[in-house]
């Protein structure tokens, strides 16, 4: 089933566990890939304006890859340490 992409902005993103974790602000492609390779939990403006921009964008983001389903909201695996 295709998807576009503008259908993932504002849908909440809850792990497979319950736990919300916030909702789509913006979205950073893989233009090598052809694929989405983060969802933003804040706008990207508002990451690049910083001074720690990558530390900022590893607390704001979920990888794609987490995704296990979307629909109504975003499930997403929960995050595994190590």
């Amino acid at each position: 089933m295709t998807m576009l992409i503008s259908d993932l902005y504002g849908k909440q993103i809850i792990t497979n566990s319950g736990k919300k974790i916030g909702y789509v602000e913006d979205i950073v492609l893989d233009f090598e890939s052809k694929s989405v390779a983060n969802l933003l939990l804040t706008k990207m403006d508002n990451l690049v304006r910083s001074q720690n921009t990558a530390a900022l964008l590893a607390k704001n983001s979920v990888k794609y890859s987490r995704v296990k389903s979307v629909a109504e909201s975003i499930i997403v695996s929960s995050e595994t340490k190590g």
